[in-house]
């Protein structure tokens, strides 16, 4: 078995080297989205911190994304969720390599802190974090008592400095209606992960809270980027509530996806639904 894994490992560690003879981290904001998706393989996530030095974290980390989730874990009580989203937001609408995404851009050029707001409570302290983007996973990263939904939408929520800061993830499955935020974007027809994007693309944000009841109940943790290199110090929002789509917008998000779910981490110290 040790040789398997070791032969594994060292077929993979050649495949990525001849990919991307030359492998960097991405910083900021967008580190949650891959320069390369060729960089790793989600199929592989276990091994993700024996691949790369500076990806460490994803072997070693406390408190790694994504963990699984249960009804008796129960729900937050020590925190609320707070949101400013304008009823229009514009960004680059594009495919991360993985599925539908969009980074926001800031009014005429503005910083991170003019982008969609929202603010939680962490230690009795109000913090405000900015919608700087949103991407899609498929089949979802969390399962509730056992099950993954058919994908899963995070929104990623930075600091004012930039730095990603908290996560806010929403399950997806079929339903018996359309969505009406996947209603309002562009069609998903042959967008692939080619690099085609749709430029100042508007949408309305507040119609993927409402979908939910806004974050009326979810699960919180102390967590990472499922991603490498796996950074820790984040703060996610599981809502308990599914955003359900039709089966032809089930199919459409599937259609321009890759496997991307990280596999569920060991609850360490995440600190559940605790202050």
């Amino acid at each position: 078995m040790a040789l398997f894994t070791s032969l594994r490992l060292l077929a993979l560690s050649l495949s990525l080297a001849s990919a991307c003879p030359q492998l960097q981290k991405r910083q900021g904001v967008n580190s949650t989205v891959p320069e390369e998706n060729r960089f790793f393989a989600y199929q592989e996530s276990d091994d993700w911190g024996r691949l790369n030095p500076a990806w460490e974290l994803c072997q070693t980390g406390t408190q790694q994304s994504p963990i699984p989730l249960r009804l008796d874990q129960g729900l937050s009580r020590f925190h609320t969720l707070e949101f400013n989203y304008p009823n229009t937001s514009s960004g680059d609408f594009h495919n991360w390599g993985y599925g539908p995404a969009t980074t926001f851009l800031g009014e005429n050029g503005a910083g991170v802190t003019s982008l969609p707001s929202a603010q939680f409570d962490e230690n009795n302290v109000n913090e405000t974090v900015y919608l700087a983007s949103w991407h899609i996973h498929a089949p979802a990263d969390h399962s509730v008592q056992g099950d993954r939904s058919k994908a899963e939408l995070h929104l990623v929520h930075a600091d004012a400095q930039g730095n990603e800061r908290a996560v806010l993830a929403i399950r997806i499955d079929p339903g018996n209606s359309d969505s009406g935020f996947f209603r309002q974007l562009p069609a998903f027809i042959g967008f692939n992960s080619t690099g085609e994007s749709r430029p100042n693309t508007s949408m309305n944000m507040n119609l993927a809270l409402d979908e939910i009841d806004r974050f009326s109940d979810f699960w919180t943790y102390r967590g990472s980027l499922t991603s490498p290199p796996c950074t820790e110090g984040l703060r996610w929002f599981v809502a308990r509530n599914i955003m359900f789509v039709s089966d032809e917008q089930m199919q459409d998000i599937l259609r321009v996806s890759t496997f991307s779910a990280r596999a569920e981490q060991e609850v360490w110290r995440h600190d559940i639904n605790s202050d």
